[in-house]
């Protein structure tokens, strides 16, 4: 890599939302950057007409965006590679394909589907490679004029070149080598004439100056072809690191089924992005702190030395974690901005409370909606008891709320005074004091300290509420 600027990419297929697993792979790139002080770079590889979409492409960019991962170079930035939409650099790669035709690298095949399966099921059956057969390798000119005269499809194939070993050595997996028999010539451009993932993916990595390819595992055995059409071209090659995949708790591939959310529907829920960044570096990686941690610290100890080389297995717990760690250490503005923007909270706390509200629930909120039905239970229309809630006031009796109510009249000012003289009348101490006052006035058995929600209140909520559980043992 010397002679380069350290540089990274995120090469997404815009063709659905980003998932945990590639926006992993993003922040992976973007940390790797941001430690060797190099370029991250953003290219949306859209030469699938069928699937791309407009649309994925901007929602993939408000992600990163909204995740903090911001690009030195792509869409919208620009920079000295552009385009950086491969759907706009058709003259580039048609300029490579003719490069390798005129060498006699590339040949066109006109293999149907229909055949290749037959081949690659005969190859499976007898133990062999499922590699292509070179049946059109040894066309002659005059024959593939004749049938591309006649309309026939072609999709161009990169001619493997005789045995040999291909190898390089993986920054993750260390020394890898492959054989050039096992191969088989491959498609680089389609019949429909669009670039085929391995070229133009291996073109725009070399053309763009990138350093250093971090993607999964599963992409290891494209390295090989790769390298091949990088060395046949004469283009620098990257170095590479492939990284262990992200796995469900069943150990299979991680999918929507066993809990695999797209970062749009994890932001709908709430998540914060300091709290996915958090997991996510650590999904694969290890830290030698437990301590939540800014972008531009975690980028500080993300060293490739120290992915994993085993599945990184998702646990939904583990994020939660990040989350409540990230919502214990946001400002209580920031949490307001987040809880009223993503729930009714705004509508149902005073204004001039706001900050106050944050204050009391911050440590039993670890969504919006948590939030929310703090908000609903303190300030919304007449309270709900929790089913725990009720069944522990009855317990308790008339009498304490009969007490309860009284003393208001007597401390309507600080919690603990009232609690004092509350326990001196009633006899109750310790939980049987607190428990039932906390089911009186919030409708749960559990929840914010007494004294800040006393404050939260105001005296004649408090009252409206000890009525209620008065009137609840009367019933």
């Amino acid at each position: 890599m010397s002679g380069h600027p350290f540089k990274t990419r995120f090469a997404p297929s815009p063709t659905g939302l980003l998932h945990l697993g590639n926006i992993r792979t993003a922040l992976f790139n973007w940390l790797l950057a941001r430690r060797h002080g190099g370029v991250f770079l953003l290219r949306l590889e859209d030469t699938d007409a069928m699937r791309g979409h407009e649309k994925y492409a901007v929602a993939l960019q408000e992600d990163l965006r909204w995740l903090g991962l911001n690009w030195d170079e792509g869409p919208g930035v620009g920079g000295a590679h552009g385009p950086y939409a491969q759907s706009e650099r058709g003259g580039i790669y048609k300029e490579y394909f003719e490069h390798l035709e005129r060498q006699g690298l590339a040949y066109p095949c006109f293999c149907t589907e229909h055949e290749l399966a037959i081949e690659r099921k005969v190859a499976i059956a007898a133990h062999r490679p499922p590699r292509y057969s070179g049946k059109c390798r040894g066309l002659t000119p005059d024959a593939v004029r004749a049938r591309l005269a006649k309309g026939e499809p072609a999709t161009l194939r990169f001619r493997i070149p005789g045995a040999r070993k291909v190898g390089f050595d993986d920054k993750v997996r260390g020394p890898q080598v492959f054989d050039t028999a096992d191969i088989g010539d491959f498609v680089i451009r389609r019949s429909d004439g669009t670039p085929a993932f391995f070229f133009c993916n291996a073109v725009d990595d070399a053309l763009m100056g990138v350093t250093l390819v971090v993607r999964g595992e599963d992409h290891l055995t494209n390295t090989p072809r790769q390298i091949l059409l990088l060395e046949a071209l004469g283009l620098p090659l990257p170095e590479y690191a492939h990284i262990a995949l992200v796995v469900g708790q069943d150990g299979a591939p991680l999918s929507k089924r066993t809990g695999s959310k797209s970062v749009e529907e994890l932001r709908a829920a709430g998540y914060l992005p300091t709290a996915l960044n958090n997991y996510l570096a650590r999904l694969g990686h290890t830290y030698e702190s437990n301590a939540l941690m800014d972008s531009e610290t975690l980028a500080a100890g993300f060293v490739v030395e120290k992915l994993h080389k085993a599945p990184a297995r998702f646990d939904e717990s583990l994020l939660r974690h990040w989350q409540a760690e990230a919502v214990k250490h946001a400002t209580a503005e920031e949490l307001w901005q987040w809880m009223s923007s993503r729930s009714r909270v705004g509508e149902l706390v005073p204004p001039a409370m706001a900050l106050d509200f944050v204050h009391t629930v911050r440590e039993n909120v670890t969504f919006p909606a948590d939030a929310h039905n703090w908000a609903q239970s303190l300030f919304g229309p007449p309270q709900q008891f929790a089913p725990e809630a009720k069944a522990l006031i009855r317990a308790t009796g008339s009498d304490f709320f009969g007490y309860a109510r009284q003393m208001l009249e007597r401390e309507p000012g600080e919690f603990k005074s009232y609690g004092r003289a509350l326990s001196e009348v009633s006899g109750a101490k310790g939980k049987s004091l607190y428990m039932p006052l906390r089911a009186a006035l919030t409708g749960e058995t559990h929840g914010p300290e007494m004294d800040r929600l006393w404050k939260l209140l105001g005296r004649e909520r408090i009252k409206q509420r000890l009525d209620s559980a008065f009137e609840l043992c009367q019933s």
